[in-house]
């Protein structure tokens, strides 16, 4: 049983491996040849949930966890930008994905993370509106990013986006975000002297 369910993990850990090599796809579509990977944008998610759960006396660790796994469907399915989404039943389809991947994890493995993905579909707890505003932040912040480097387009990300935040936290953020030049922190680290 042990060899297994170690088999299993693995599998499971390989295909997480994927998300390295799914670009998200939205940034595509703009032009940008080198964006992000779902494995990058997963990685900042899961940060910045863990900071807004924290601002939001919400549990961090739930939090971080939905962050993490919360596009792992996307191994399977790729990253779908909204021109596509407009085609498939999108939930469905990252749902189904995501109860196939899940399927042959141990018994306790496989509930957590069932549980917590339902939990975040339902949007009802403190832990999910944060981790959903995780992730719309993150895309924010990269956007800006994008903007930042030379990509106007990517201001189109930075629109509507905005009015989904629901915590204060995550809005506060942005707000402070869009006042700033996000690729300066390195700066007052170095100087530049002779």
């Amino acid at each position: 049983m042990g060899k297994r369910k170690n088999s299993t993990l693995l599998n499971f850990i390989s295909e997480a491996g994927m998300l390295k090599r799914v670009r998200r796809s939205g940034w595509w579509v703009l032009g940008i040849k080198d964006a992000e990977t779902v494995a990058e944008h997963s990685f900042r998610c899961a940060f910045i949930g863990y900071l807004i759960a924290h601002m939001e006396n919400a549990d961090p660790y739930k939090t971080m966890l939905m962050t993490l796994f919360n596009d792992i469907h996307e191994a399977r399915i790729n990253d779908l930008h909204k021109m596509s989404q407009k085609y498939i039943e999108i939930e469905k389809a990252e749902d189904t994905a995501f109860s196939e991947q899940i399927e042959t994890l141990p018994g306790k493995i496989k509930k957590e993370l069932q549980q917590m993905h339902a939990e975040y579909r339902r949007q009802k707890t403190k832990e999910s509106i944060a981790a959903r505003d995780a992730d719309i932040l993150e895309c924010l912040l990269q956007a800006k990013e994008y903007d930042e480097h030379g990509f106007k387009e990517a201001v189109k990300f930075m629109k509507k986006a905005p009015g989904f935040l629901k915590t204060k936290s995550a809005r506060e953020l942005w707000a402070l975000a869009r006042t700033r030049k996000l690729n300066r922190w390195w700066e007052r680290l170095s100087r530049f002297e002779r």
